[in-house]
């Protein structure tokens, strides 16, 4: 049995499987899908700015070449359905939790969700984790959305009993989720 649980550089070159089911296809992200990442990550600080660490506002900002830079030195995997992107994920690391791996930046377009996507982006993320050395992979989700906890507790997440305020905006609780993410 399996459980599962702004992206952090990576020095190594893409080598995860894609993942799909009949329906979406999750791929890790190149520098060439910089446009594509833009879109996804902004309409996901749009449609759901109490998620984020960062906002629409500072993300809209950002160039060309950043977003290329992004897509190219973090571990991002962006779903896609009928060759559309309809969703992202990234892993990195924690400096308050070392020696740990995260999800992060998790969205799937509200016409994808209940598709499969989700789950796929998860185990994307857990998968490049794995390779990582990692037995656990932590989450932040915001104490206010509920819909994204019960998925992630869905998921196999536990809440580890960490809560904090979120940086950016102190009014958000962040609930901190752990999944184990080896073979059971």
């Amino acid at each position: 049995m399996e459980e599962w649980g702004d992206g952090n550089r990576t020095t190594e070159p893409p080598t995860e499987r894609v993942m799909s089911n009949r329906d979406v296809v999750v791929r890790r992200a190149v520098g060439e899908d910089w446009a594509r990442l833009k879109a996804i990550r902004l309409e996901a600080l749009a449609d759901s700015p109490a998620a984020y660490g960062s906002t629409l506002e500072s993300a809209q900002e950002f160039s060309n070449k950043r977003w290329r830079a992004m897509a190219e030195q973090f571990v991002y995997y962006l779903a896609e359905h009928n060759g559309r992107v309809v969703g992202m994920a990234s892993g990195g690391g924690n400096d308050e939790h070392p020696g740990t791996k995260w999800l992060y930046g998790m969205y799937v377009t509200p016409s994808a969700r209940g598709g499969g996507a989700a789950y796929l982006l998860v185990d994307a993320v857990a998968t490049w984790a794995r390779a990582e050395g990692a037995t656990e992979l932590y989450l932040h989700v915001t104490s206010s959305l509920a819909r994204a906890k019960a998925f992630y507790e869905k998921a196999g997440f536990e809440p580890n009993g960490e809560r904090h305020l979120m940086d950016r905006d102190p009014s958000l609780e962040l609930i901190t989720m752990v999944g184990t993410i080896v073979d059971a």
